[in-house]
């Protein structure tokens, strides 16, 4: 099982992910949330020429955020510093687009946004649509060299509905699937077998990554500790922010919440509706969000709601979880690291040593 790291961007991140190369990981994930951290691009730049093994994607790219042949450009100018270790990872937007009060796009439009990215990669012609109009397009001198399209870019959809599995397996991509407890992993893991043997496909050939936030906990360290909230906190905080987009804004909730934090949850949503400006209190809500807890919603962040939904615990107990999945069909374990928190590096190198 391979190890990775995601990582809420930002313009030094290639320090972090030199260090992750260092130790092993093989895998360096770096989010497109723009009001919230760094450019994605400008950050794995930076890491392709720090670096010279580990792999570097995003994790996952916002197609409403470029038009998708500068999206291939920037993939093909990063192929040409790291050749071979690029990665498009890509969703229909969850934390980029909530930040602005938007919801995700539609299934079909990332689909035609993968179509014309590939295509341009490939060195075809292809057509896509810009200001209501049908456009060929094509890289025109890539024999300058002066970005690579010889090197293969993998293709990385993250992917949790059946649609969204189904086009993953017809394309033949990796699937990102964030995970917060080994059970729900296991059974997305399942279904997401299924749509790939539909597909005509072995499932020997998915490359399936679980995506995760949490904390090695010393023995005896409560999951609410400090170093917990910081490390997985940020995690827990995000099934708040679910739940007040839905009450605030009607935008759907994916997440379950567990009968065990009920009450916390419909605290944070009642303060939610207090929060300003009235026309937008998507940005207070979403303030921190995979980063921090925020002080305002830190009485809401329970050790219960750190244990239902992040991968915390101590190294024994995290290595049978993370062996769980792997059983399961996962072939790699990402880990976030959250904004000042890069030294927690160290703690899950030593659960990655447990794995070979």
């Amino acid at each position: 099982m391979e190890f990775g790291i995601a990582l809420a961007t930002a313009s030094d991140a290639w320090r972090t992910a030199k260090r992750a190369e260092e130790l092993g990981f093989s895998h360096a994930w770096f989010y497109d949330t723009q009001m919230l951290c760094a450019d994605c691009f400008v950050a794995m730049g930076a890491a392709a020429v720090h670096t010279s093994r580990i792999r570097l994607g995003t994790g996952v790219l916002i197609p409403s955020n470029r038009i998708a042949p500068v999206t291939a450009n920037s993939f093909a100018s990063l192929n040409a510093l790291a050749p071979g270790r690029i990665d498009f990872g890509v969703g229909t937007g969850f934390t980029g687009r909530r930040t602005m009060g938007l919801g995700a796009i539609k299934l079909s439009e990332m689909a035609e946004y993968i179509r014309v990215v590939m295509a341009l990669l490939a060195k075809e012609t292809t057509e896509f649509t810009v200001e209501g109009h049908r456009q060929k397009i094509a890289f025109l001198n890539p024999e300058l060299n002066l970005i690579n399209l010889k090197d293969p870019i993998g293709l990385h959809i993250s992917a949790y509905g059946p649609r969204a599995r189904a086009l993953t397996a017809r394309l033949g991509a990796g699937w990102l699937n964030f995970v917060g407890e080994v059970a729900g992993g296991v059974t997305a893991m399942a279904a997401m077998q299924k749509d790939w043997e539909n597909a005509g496909r072995a499932t020997s050939d998915l490359t399936a990554v679980a995506f995760a936030l949490g904390c090695v906990l010393e023995d005896g360290e409560p999951m609410n500790s400090e170093r917990a909230m910081l490390q997985a906190g940020p995690r827990a905080a995000v099934l708040l922010h679910r739940a007040a987009d839905e009450a605030l804004a009607g935008l759907p909730n994916t997440s379950a919440i567990p009968a065990s934090v009920v009450e916390p949850v419909a605290a944070y949503v009642e303060l939610a509706k207090q929060f300003e400006p009235a026309d937008a209190r998507y940005l207070e809500n979403h303030r921190g969000h995979l980063m921090k807890v925020k002080d305002r919603e830190r009485p809401f962040v329970t050790a219960e709601m750190i244990r239902q939904t992040t991968f915390t615990g101590t190294e024994s107990d995290l290595a049978d979880r993370v062996a769980a999945l792997r059983d399961a069909g996962y072939t790699q374990f990402t880990v976030q690291l959250a904004p000042g928190q890069e030294h927690a590096i160290e703690d899950w190198a030593r659960l990655k040593k447990r794995f070979g």
